[in-house]
């Protein structure tokens, strides 16, 4: 009898969790092997970097199949469900079959966990099941977000045909490094030999380690703002038009139904990794206006309620955190703007608030489910000091600080005047963000209401 997915969830759980890592691919590698290697069944685009992978990495699928491509998809976390991470044809494994996956990979991963030291991880377990999800569709190309790093992420059992670098910076020093070249030497680790890299615009220092990396690989490169970028960018209803430069040709009119100069420059960085899969070649513009025009990010600024508007955005670092304002700031007249904010315990909080500070009216401070969150209490301290008292609520309960902060938009004093309407962003985590989505939206599907 096959088990249930709540009972394959709670056996990939009890596996090592994804924060606990061992710098070895031993393990993803005997377990594919065993497999058959699916991950060499299809091509490859893998994405490593700071942020943006997620939002890039489903501007890649999008593109690729408006080419009538069959793709597959991995990306994580997730926001609500662990199903989201695999993707066919752009659309979540149901939880059926997850279920089938787990159980194809299941025997063969007890044998590894009897022949190695350590027992396969949760992280993994997941990867392997992707793979072989991959293999057996088949896909026509897998794209491919890393976990954490590159190097040493499972995700690297594959050897990418186009490895993209979305901007890097510092995130997850405890296990990449406390400066961004520290956690270069680890992302570059995606770029394997005879690859097609496409790198977005990073710093002179990090540029420097992923051009040694490329050059002692013997790969190829393509830069943003050498050889691709956004050409011209205009704030639209819904989203952004966009003049695309690619690899091969300038795409005009391309309307974006995403909010950001971060999620433009996604989007080229996206364009340059398809052209880059298939040789180089200029795709048809109208498909790819068909395509961008397709595109959802969950979670990325995304609008789940208005009157008074409410947007969830993921950013869980200080260099993701000033992306979203300046896009809130560009785009939207919110007087004033409300955040809720929840972290987690490893990250830089102090910066991360510091951010907020000087565009956030009010900061309710609160924490999610995670055992890694920091507590609303230790949370609120810190934004005491950057804020002062009088701008600063603190509540424990997520349904309880979304309320507050939909109230203080409506009521915040100083703002009885204001031409605009107040706004509510909800950030600080994937996890805050999926949950904050769960209560707003009452399903995984979401929308505005």
């Amino acid at each position: 009898m096959s088990p249930t997915f709540t009972e394959v969830e709670a056996a990939l759980l009890a596996r090592w969790p994804e924060t606990r890592l061992e710098p070895s691919l031993d393990r993803i590698a005997a377990l594919c092997e065993l497999l058959g290697d699916p991950q060499r069944a299809s091509r490859v685009v893998q994405l490593s970097g700071t942020n943006g992978k997620t939002s890039t990495s489903r501007m890649v699928d999008a593109l690729l199949r408006a080419l009538d491509l069959r793709t597959g998809r991995f990306t994580s976390p997730h926001l609500q469900s662990v199903t989201e991470r695999i993707c066919l044809d752009g659309e979540p494994l149901t939880e059926d079959a997850f279920v089938r996956a787990y159980e194809d990979v299941a025997p063969y991963a007890a044998m590894v966990d009897e022949a190695q030291p350590h027992r396969l991880s949760f992280f993994e377990m997941i990867v392997a099941m992707a793979y072989a999800t991959f293999a057996d569709a088949p896909v026509d190309a897998a794209v491919v977000e890393v976990g954490m790093g590159g190097a040493w992420d499972a995700t690297s059992v594959a050897d990418a045909d186009v490895a993209v670098l979305t901007p890097v910076a510092v995130d997850h020093a405890r296990y990449l490094g406390d400066t961004p070249e520290d956690v270069a030497h680890e992302k570059a680790g995606i770029v394997k030999p005879g690859a097609r890299v496409v790198i977005a615009e990073q710093t002179p220092e990090v540029l420097d380690v992923i051009g040694r990396r490329i050059a002692e690989v013997g790969a190829s490169f393509a830069r943003e703002g050498v050889d691709f970028g956004v050409a011209a960018r205009l704030a639209a209803v819904g989203g952004q038009q966009l003049d695309l430069q690619g690899l091969s040709g300038l795409y005009e009119d391309v309307f974006l139904p995403l909010h950001g100069a971060h999620q433009a420059r996604n989007a080229a960085l996206a364009l340059a990794a398809v052209e880059a899969l298939l040789g180089e070649r200029e795709l048809d513009p109208e498909l790819v206006r068909t395509a961008f025009a397709s595109v959802t990010s969950p979670g990325r600024l995304e609008i789940v309620r208005r009157g008074p508007t409410i947007l969830l955005d993921a950013a869980h670092n200080p260099h993701g955190v000033a992306a979203s304002l300046a896009a809130v700031t560009e785009e939207f007249s919110f007087a004033p703007l409300v955040a809720v904010v929840a972290v987690m315990a490893d990250k830089d909080v102090d910066e991360i608030v510091a951010a907020l500070e000087p565009v956030v009216a009010h900061i309710v401070c609160t924490q999610n489910a995670s055992d890694r969150c920091l507590p609303a209490a230790e949370l609120g301290e810190i934004a005491e000091d950057r804020f002062g008292e009088d701008r600063v609520t603190v509540l424990p309960r997520l349904d309880d600080a979304l309320e507050r902060g939909v109230a203080l938009t409506e009521a915040l004093e100083g703002f009885e005047d204001a031409v605009g309407s107040g706004g509510l962003l909800v950030t600080g985590s994937v996890v805050t963000v999926g949950e904050a989505r769960t209560l707003l939206t009452g399903s995984a599907e979401g929308g505005v209401r």
